[in-house]
C-alpha cells in the first residue's frame, strides 16, 4: 500500500459495486470479529450476483471462497472465515 515501504500499491481495486465483474480485485472487510474488523483484505471476485459477491479467500486455493455483501467495499461475516 502507498506509504508502506515506498512504492505504489501492487493492486488495482474496483471500488464501484455497480461495475463489479468476475476477475476484479476488491478490498473487503471481515465483520463480526474484533480481531479483523479494522483490517482491509484484498481478494478476487469469483462470482457477482445482484445482492452478493463471492470472493477468493486464498489466491492459491480457489476452493476457499467467501460470500460478501455487494457494496463498494464488501463485508464478509467472520463466520465465513
Amino acid at each position: 500500500m502507498q506509504g508502506m515501504g515506498g512504492g505504489d500499491c501492487p493492486f488495482e481495486f474496483n471500488f464501484d459495486a455497480v461495475t463489479f465483474k468476475v476477475g476484479d480485485t476488491v478490498s473487503y472487510r471481515i465483520v463480526g470479529s474484533p480481531m479483523f474488523e479494522d483490517m482491509p483484505f484484498a481478494g478476487e471476485l469469483l462470482e457477482v450476483h445482484e445482492d452478493h459477491v463471492v470472493i477468493a479467500g486464498d489466491s492459491s486455493d480457489r476452493s476457499v471462497r467467501y460470500r460478501g455483501t455487494r457494496e463498494n467495499r464488501p463485508n464478509v461475516q467472520a463466520s465465513e472465515i
